[in-house]
């Protein structure tokens, strides 16, 4: 399958999450904890839209065999931790603060974190990655790293989180709209975990329903 025509569109919302993190990092340096080795980031429980599931897949599936296989070893112990996380939210399914708090709270290590606390793709990683560490905005909930210095009852400036999720559903729309696939809103919304799009061909991501734990709206 060819997606080359999402490229462009896909590596400008990567570098605006670029642009603003150096940004935001430069101006609040004695504020940041980022730094070689720091995996805190690396075990935050969140899914990724169906456009970047695809593109991470793609990167993913060039990487050498030993490489990839011990990520998918890794991968399924992640898939356990989630199993437990998804239970626990079962339990609180009507208290949205509880949900809220044991996803917040729970660390899974992501697979493609090697034993050097050093990501396997960090090219190529997330948006979401990419601008942890700064403040964020996620459905008007100011968020910041507990690692750092920056302090909750500060004014900070702040990454959008809606605004680029808004334009990943979109492309993740394109997408689908492009290989013919039906409920494409439905489809574009779904977020899928990291663990689950190693595993899985670009094919079966595209045409099946990726449900499943670790997947945050």
């Amino acid at each position: 399958m060819d997606f080359s025509y999402l490229f462009e569109p896909y590596d400008q919302q990567v570098s605006l999450a670029d642009k603003s993190f150096e940004r935001i990092a430069g101006e609040y340096a004695d504020c940041m904890a980022c730094k070689p080795g720091c995996a805190d980031c690396c075990h935050a429980v969140f899914g990724l839209f169906l456009i970047e599931a695809v593109f991470l897949k793609n990167d993913f599936d060039r990487l050498g065999e030993k490489e990839k296989a011990l990520a998918l070893e890794r991968g399924l112990a992640a898939e356990k931790d989630l199993k437990t996380l998804d239970r626990t939210l079962e339990e609180f399914k009507d208290d949205p603060g509880m949900s809220a708090y044991a996803m917040a709270k729970t660390r899974i290590r992501c697979p493609l974190l090697d034993d050097d606390n050093a990501c396997i793709l960090y090219p190529y990683r997330p948006i979401t990655c990419r601008i942890y560490g700064i403040p964020t905005m996620v459905q008007g909930i100011p968020r910041i790293c507990n690692t750092s210095a920056f302090q909750k009852d500060e004014a900070y400036p702040f990454f959008n989180m809606n605004g680029a999720q808004k334009e990943l559903f979109q492309l993740s729309k394109d997408l689908l709209k492009n290989v013919g696939n039906d409920a494409i809103d439905e489809r574009a919304s779904l977020l899928i975990s990291i663990p689950k799009i190693i595993k899985t061909t670009v094919e079966d991501l595209i045409s099946e329903n990726p449900e499943g734990p670790g997947v945050e709206n």
